[in-house]
């Protein structure tokens, strides 16, 4: 699962370098705009402060206090590893993020509904850190839980949050479809090297 998750990120840099995704890019920006203006939306009114509330829930105010939460309910219960493991994941993916957008300097598009973000495009950062946050405190949530259905719950919960908050962004015209993808392949790929870590770290304080 790393391995892919790692695989399509570099395929889909790979792509938007050499320009192949373009016509996937601006094709659905373009099915998401009103016919001859690309800052007005589809859709009524309340769509779009929809989509405004729920892209919030990937940016680094609210995510910053997931992260304290999760580190705070995570040291009452005795669960250091874990505690330290998501912040330190969390500290490293928005690094990471902030890294690979340099390196790729990708413009954003030219279909915001509001004001672009000063940072470039690609990867999306709020689907990439709202990825990583979302999946890795379910997968820590999951370790500890009997119930499987508990633990399917969790799983969905995550996976719909960080599929609507990506949409949310190509909505808002702010990224591009492909830095989303990228987003939640580079997102993926941390929560699961982050798990990978616990995991390893659990084999080896028993042995």
């Amino acid at each position: 699962m790393l391995a892919a998750a790692a695989w399509a990120f570099l395929k889909l840099a790979s792509e938007m370098r050499e320009g192949e995704t373009a016509p996937f890019d601006s094709g659905i920006l373009s099915a998401l705009r009103q016919p001859g203006d690309p800052h007005l939306p589809i859709g009524p009114r309340w769509l779009t402060e929809t989509m405004r509330d729920i892209t919030a829930l990937g940016g680094v105010t609210v995510l910053t206090l997931v992260a304290i939460v999760a580190v705070i309910l995570l040291l009452l219960h005795a669960k250091r590893r874990e505690a330290w493991t998501f912040a330190g994941t969390m500290i490293f993916a928005q690094i990471a993020t902030e890294i690979v957008k340099r390196i790729y300097d990708r413009p954003r598009p030219g279909f915001a509904i509001y004001d672009l973000p000063v940072s470039n495009s690609f990867p999306s950062g709020h689907t990439t850190l709202s990825t990583v946050t979302y999946f890795l405190l379910a997968a820590i949530i999951a370790r500890f839980e009997t119930a499987p259905y508990t633990k399917r719950v969790v799983f969905i919960l995550a996976a719909l949050l960080t599929i609507t908050i990506g949409a949310s962004r190509v909505f808002l015209g702010v990224h591009w479809p492909s830095d989303v993808l990228a987003g939640w392949a580079l997102g993926g790929g941390l929560a699961l090297l982050a798990h990978h870590l616990l995991l390893r770290t659990k084999i080896d304080a028993k042995g």
